[in-house]
């Protein structure tokens, strides 16, 4: 059994969005406007392997496109010079005026390079469009070793923690 803590963070207003020092110009963001089952498959699989990202490696493929295509889920790729670098996924809570950051990560040969708080950044940015109250997202000791400072550092405040034990393979 492993110990695990599980931080849930959220910032409430743009204003509380703290802004990395550095940022790049070949970097963009953009929105995945045909659902893409297989390309959010792909990303959940190589960026959560090594964090044991394990909860939809059980979904069928009509599982994921049932996931990618509701109309509250946006996922978002980030480039770097035209090259998948990583990506996000938002869940809109109309009735809750929220926006779920459910997940975020790079993939392997892009961490190290300080994208992380580019991509985070965007994140937040791109869901205050919403109109929204809030955005939330929960890290655990699992994750990259920076995913707590991340959150952090953009802005966003610890509002829960829970520890739990898991069997982890």
């Amino acid at each position: 059994m492993k110990k695990i803590v599980r931080n849930y963070l959220e910032i409430k207003s743009i204003k509380e969005l703290i802004l990395p020092k550095n940022s790049k110009n070949n970097l963009k963001i953009k929105l995945l406007l045909q659902p893409d089952f297989q390309l959010n498959k792909f990303l959940y699989k190589q960026i959560g392997k090594k964090y044991y990202w394990n909860d939809r490696l059980i979904w069928t493929d009509q599982d994921w496109i049932k996931y990618v295509s509701r109309k509250n889920v946006f996922t978002y790729i980030l480039y770097e010079d035209n090259n998948i670098a990583g990506f996000f996924e938002l869940i809109y809570h109309e009735e809750k005026k929220e926006i779920e950051l459910a997940y975020l990560g790079l993939l392997h040969e892009f961490i190290g390079k300080k994208l992380g708080a580019y991509l985070l950044t965007e994140a937040i940015k791109i869901s205050w469009s919403f109109k929204i109250n809030r955005i939330w997202v929960h890290t655990c000791s699992l994750d990259h070793p920076n995913a707590l400072k991340n959150y952090l550092g953009r802005g966003m405040k610890i509002f829960n923690h829970e520890t739990i034990f898991r069997n982890i393979a």
